[in-house]
């Protein structure tokens, strides 16, 4: 039985006998991680100021605080570029809406392009096993 041994580089003092390959630096370039962070986030999607302007005004009439209209506005705005909608279209659906139904009808706009494990709006109650149950103290 023959054991493969390499060295990593003879000419270096004190290289001890190895099985491994020697590393490659190219491998490693930081153009990878640039690549890889560039692609991770979306840019952010360019609509008109007047678009921009009639949305934030119909969230400040219905929100008691601007910057809750602005968070607003620029979640439906997001939301409706990425699924291919026009924001004013989206508009004048949540203006279609009663004032009792917009917070659920919102909640359900949103949730079209979130993660299944974050919907807003949405409570989970899980299942507690019985015997797991007995064991937890109040």
């Amino acid at each position: 039985m023959a054991i493969n041994v390499q060295t990593t580089q003879p000419s270096v003092k004190g290289a001890y006998p190895t099985n491994l390959g020697g590393v490659n630096a190219n491998a490693l370039a930081p153009a990878d991680a640039d690549k890889y962070f560039n692609n991770f986030f979306n840019i952010p999607p360019i609509v008109s100021s007047n678009v921009d302007s009639a949305i934030v005004a119909y969230f400040e009439q219905i929100t008691t605080s601007k910057e809750a209209a602005r968070a607003l506005a620029s979640a439906v705005i997001y939301t409706s570029v990425k699924q291919g909608l026009n924001p004013m279209d989206t508009l004048k659906e949540f203006q279609k809406m009663p004032k009792g139904q917009l917070d659920a009808y919102t909640a359900l706009f949103l949730n079209f392009e979130r993660v299944g494990t974050s919907f807003l709006g949405v409570t989970n109650q899980p299942a507690i096993n019985k015997y797991i149950q007995r064991t937890i103290l109040p």
